[in-house]
């Protein structure tokens, strides 16, 4: 399974690769230039904004650059100018060798949007090299009997210039036997041959020394010597025979130095000395000789150094096998390179970008060219990256990729990305190189502050201390850097009256919230506002939470008496029958209490009072009632302090005084105190005198008025008056008004309704009603049909 997704997945691979190189956009012509070897670094060598029809400003703002196949900088292009010059002197025969033309290719590379253009520098050859042989003195054995116009080879000389600056030409010193004939191999070399002109004679002369030159074509032209020893031999009537006279071995390029390649043997017919073999390498050049070895005895040819094929394909070495009688005869070997492979794929980064904006889409990240000196399946590259990754590889030109994102990316998700180029080739074993590139996500602006609540509760005591911290809200941004620094505030508000700038204040760094001033429950119980926090990006976002404050509490009201008022001028008295039954309700204390929850429940308590056990107080309602029924020996005047107290902590208190006067009936009139603070002995006095006078006033009015039409009801009263006492309605008077809040606490305006009825020969006093439909009485049955009683009686009421 594995091996069979390998084989589909290099399939993908390779296929992709074509198809994009196929899409690559690059020009389709080449532009070539030219430039002598040698010249000067900086030397002017085309203007390239003119080449490319572009101006200078474009060439500068589309970062043109010069990428060469090996990297290595040989050309600077001048972006203020568009100038193109040399960076480095230029060696023709170290860049090309003995290759004609010397053509170094590259590319010019325009980004925003990509853009290539293929080029070529021309390296001309000047004549920098004189012709040299390898060997100082070249030695020839040349039998007696050798033929006029035999020929002679010799070694060549070596120029590492080429064209008319190579070798044209050699001569030879002057003498009389031999001299210089030029051999075309057809490949461009020439080879010198000794022609013999006169006839030997070993006993006449046994050696000649001679000075062979070489002359190339330059201007003005260069020439190198070496001397050649002619030995003159006796009589070999036989050369020397190769089976074939071309061989070929391929060797590996890794082949270990010292290795056999192969043993070339020859055979000569003749004996002794003349039958006796040397082999040598013939036309070798300094590289060949550097790189093999010939056993001169056995022919055999060794490794003298390491092969390699991206250096070197073949070689073409020519053996040369000589008799002992000066004889000889050549063959050719050609050694043929075979490629392993040993070259692992290099990358090579043109251009790199380590930081991408999160919101940005297929952004240029890197340019680079791979390769592998390797050849066939050796040099066939794939090239990858992560499929998991938001990034892509485009093939652009030749060996040219391109890596782009492939999408926006999302610096809070993730802010940086190792992106692994894995290049391998097609060899066996496969060899792979591996590149990572490290691309931080730059943030950009794109999450507002996020609160921890959509909204908050806070609670405050009230009467606080000015700039008490209340609570903190809290906000975060995913952001990073000034993107996400965070500064609060406050929104204005919709309630026009609500001023909340004098109420809160909010710290624009951390969010804690303050109050600015003492807050009143009874004045303000909850008030809402929104908060914002907002980031220092470009723009700016900002969010909103609602902040809930609920003031609490606190017992800071004491209980204010409604009825009866404590602030009158004259003192507030209350009426009671002298025959009014224990349980009698006297008054009705109604407090209020500004607070609220227990800080408003009230309870009522009887302080001190004239008459001890003679009346007593509801503790939840206030209504004062009498304990027990009047007698003769309780005083007509009492005095009443009772206590209202809420159940705050500290619990806060209001005293309340009532005057009550004990009257045997209604007829008398009502005579209010006029000074409270008067002696009690005085008071007592006074209200006597005034009761006696008002109701003989009243009586003797009464009478003379009604004798003749009431006559039957004179007899009643003179019967109630034999027995010293009064008459008392049927029923009871009418219950006080009752707290309708539950609390204590009234949240209405009052009137009060005060009435005045006959009764059976006797006046009444009608207590407080409330005029306001919605308050509800105690015992309303009876009282209500006791109201009737009365209004039918008199017929009238005080309000």
């Amino acid at each position: 399974m594995g091996a069979r997704r390998m084989m589909i997945l290099q399939e993908r691979q390779v296929l992709v690769f074509f198809v994009l190189l196929g899409l690559c956009r690059a020009s389709t012509e080449s532009l070539h230039y030219s430039v002598a070897e040698e010249t000067e670094i900086g030397s002017f060598v085309t203007n390239l904004a003119k080449d490319l029809g572009l101006g200078v400003a474009e060439l500068s703002s589309r970062e043109a650059r010069i990428v060469s196949d090996d990297n290595k900088k040989r050309l600077h292009l001048n972006l203020l100018t568009g100038d193109m010059l040399l960076s480095g002197r230029l060696d023709r025969e170290e860049l090309c060798g003995s290759s004609q033309p010397c053509v170094l290719p590259f590319q010019v590379v325009l980004e925003n949007p990509l853009q290539f253009y293929r080029a070529e520098l021309h390296v001309r050859d000047i004549n920098d090299h004189s012709p040299t042989f390898l060997d100082k003195e070249i030695s020839i054995k040349i039998s007696e009997s050798a033929t006029i116009g035999a020929t002679f080879l010799i070694e060549n000389a070596q120029d590492l210039d080429i064209g008319s600056n190579g070798l044209q030409d050699y001569t030879i010193s002057p003498n009389s036997h031999f001299y210089v004939k030029i051999h075309d191999s057809g490949d461009g070399k020439i080879y010198p041959e000794l022609v013999l002109d006169r006839a030997l004679d070993h006993e006449e002369e046994s050696e000649l020394r001679l000075t062979l030159t070489a002359l190339d074509g330059g201007s003005p032209p260069r020439s190198g010597t070496t001397s050649v020893l002619i030995n003159v031999m006796d009589i070999n009537d036989n050369a020397p025979e190769f089976a074939q006279s071309f061989y070929e071995v391929q060797v590996p390029e890794n082949t270990p130095v010292g290795s056999s390649i192969i043993a070339i043997t020859a055979t000569d017919l003749d004996i002794g000395n003349y039958g006796k073999i040397s082999y040598s390498f013939l036309h070798a050049s300094e590289g060949i000789r550097k790189t093999f070895k010939i056993n001169p005895t056995s022919g055999e040819v060794n490794l003298r150094s390491l092969l390699d094929f991206e250096v070197i394909q073949s070689y073409s070495v020519n053996i040369q096998a000589t008799d002992g009688g000066g004889l000889s005869a050549k063959c050719t070997l050609l050694v043929k390179v075979l490629d392993i492979n040993d070259n692992a794929p290099e990358v090579i980064i043109s251009s790199i970008t380590k930081t991408v904006p999160e919101n940005a889409s297929e952004t240029l990240v890197a340019l680079f060219s791979v390769r592998d000196q390797d050849s066939g399946d050796n040099g066939r590259i794939l090239c990858s990256i992560q499929d998991d990754l938001p990034f892509i590889l485009k093939p652009t030109f030749k060996n040219f990729f391109t890596l782009l994102s492939e999408k926006a990316l999302d610096r809070e998700s993730r802010a940086e990305y190792n992106i692994t180029i894995t290049v391998s080739d097609m060899g066996t074993p496969r060899l792979t190189t591996q590149h990572i590139i490290t691309v931080l996500v730059s943030d950009v602006n794109d999450n507002a502050p996020a609160f921890t609540q959509t909204s908050y509760t806070l609670f405050v005591q009230e009467n606080n201390s000015p700039a008490l911290h209340i609570g903190t809200i809290s906000a975060t941004d995913s952001d990073s850097g000034s993107n996400a620094h965070i500064t609060y505030s406050l929104l204005p508000t919709h309630d026009p009256q609500l001023d909340l700038s004098s109420l809160i204040s909010i710290n624009a760094d951390n969010g804690q919230l303050f109050a600015l001033r003492a807050l009143d429950y009874e004045v303000l119980k909850t008030f809402e506002f929104q908060v914002s926090a907002t980031d220092q990006g470009s723009p700016a976002l900002s969010s909103q939470a609602l902040v809930h404050v609920h003031v609490l509490d606190a017992n800071d009201n004491a209980p204010f008496v409604l009825y009866p008022l404590q602030n009158a001028s004259a003192p507030f008295t209350e009426l009671l029958p002298r025959a009014a039954e224990p349980g009698y309700l006297v008054t009705k204390v109604v407090a209020i209490d500004s607070d609220s929850g227990q800080n408003a429940w009230l309870s009522f308590q009887l302080l001190k009072v004239t008459e001890p056990g003679l009346f007593s107080v509801w503790a939840h309602n206030g209504e004062v009632r009498t304990s027990r029924l009047l007698s003769e020996r309780d005083a007509p005047k009492h005095r009443l302090l009772l206590l209202v107290k809420d159940n705050g902590d500290p619990p806060r208190s209001a005293s309340v005084t009532l005057h009550v006067l004990v009257v045997d009936g209604f007829s008398q009139p009502y005579l209010p105190l006029p000074e409270v603070a008067r002696d009690s002995t005085q008071d007592e006095d006074a209200l006597t005198l005034y009761l006696v006078i008002a109701l003989a006033s009243v009586s003797s009015l009464f009478l003379l008025s009604v004798l003749l039409f009431v006559g039957v009801r004179l007899c009643r009263r003179a019967r109630a008056s034999t027995l010293g006492d009064y008459s008392v309605p049927e029923g009871h008077f009418s219950g006080h008004l009752v707290d309708i809040s539950g609390t204590g606490t009234l949240s209405q305006s009052y009137q009060y309704e005060v009435c005045l009825t006959g009764g059976t020969g006797t006046n009444e006093f009608k207590f407080l009603k409330p005029a306001i439909p919605s308050l509800q009485l105690h015992n309303a049955g009876s009282n209500m049909q006791e109201k009737e009683n009365f209004r039918n009686s008199l017929g009238f009421n005080i309000q």
